[in-house]
């Protein structure tokens, strides 16, 4: 677009019309869904993996921007909505639970997360934590306990790939580096529950740049009992995770 103001995302600060909060899954397919569940959905733009649209709740303007998979297409899209005026990231997605006590269709907001990719060193040292801001955090948190869902809060691992970093051994050469072989019976033993993949380049940026982020995922896949996820259940998962981002958003904005 010729009257963007960033490079990627296609959007200018009028577009925005003063929102300060955006909403981003990394499918851009969830974005229209998304913003149909607040009032006045409209579609803004579209370029490559980032899709997005304006809604309102309460009167008040929210973004749905997807981000894409992964952490380096996550920070471009953070770091140009912040440019346009965005000062509160909530992510929702889906996540593969690791500790066998969560089930599909679960929630998991995460308090903090495990770095494993190479994006959030471009923001912080190893030393710094990715962390959730607390306030979006508590307000997910709000959500689930009103809407009775069965909810857990605690650390993700966060990687940059799908396959070796999770430790999949389901792949064309079935080989993972040495580095990565047992690190999830490790991460399980610390207690940590989920793997995804932008939590910790969206925490950890936020945090070093004074913004807020928080993340809510739907379990789609308890990776102690199956690899893959069943695809009749996964329209029933993605809406606890959706609906308890749009309330959250709605509860921040007040």
């Amino acid at each position: 677009m010729s009257d963007s103001e960033v490079f990627h995302l296609g959007l200018n600060r009028e577009m925005l019309t003063g929102a300060e909060l955006a909403i981003v899954p990394g499918d851009p397919e969830r974005v229209q869904r998304i913003a149909e569940l607040m009032d006045n959905p409209v579609k803004l733009a579209s370029h490559r993996e980032f899709v997005t649209w304006r809604a309102e709740v309460d009167g008040k303007s929210v973004v749905v921007c997807s981000t894409g998979i992964g952490g380096p297409s996550t920070s471009i899209a953070v770091e140009e909505l912040a440019q346009l005026g965005i000062r509160t990231f909530l992510r929702v997605g889906t996540t593969g639970a690791i500790q066998p006590q969560i089930n599909v269709g679960d929630v998991i907001i995460t308090t903090g997360s495990v770095r494993l990719d190479g994006a959030s060193l471009h923001f912080g040292p190893l030393s710094y934590p990715a962390v959730a801001d607390f306030a979006c955090t508590r307000a997910m948190v709000d959500v689930a306990i009103e809407n009775n869902l069965t909810y857990w809060t605690g650390i993700t691992a966060s990687s940059d790939t799908f396959y070796p970093g999770q430790e999949r051994y389901d792949t064309y050469t079935k080989r993972v580096r040495k580095e990565y072989q047992g690190l999830m019976e490790e991460w399980q033993s610390m207690g940590v529950l989920n793997y995804e993949m932008e939590s910790a380049t969206l925490l950890t940026m936020c945090a070093t740049m004074g913004l807020r982020a928080a993340c809510v995922a739907g379990v789609i896949v308890n990776r102690t009992c199956n690899e893959t996820p069943d695809t009749e259940r996964l329209a029933s998962v993605e809406p606890n995770a959706i609906n308890t981002v749009v309330a959250a958003a709605r509860s921040l904005l007040k």
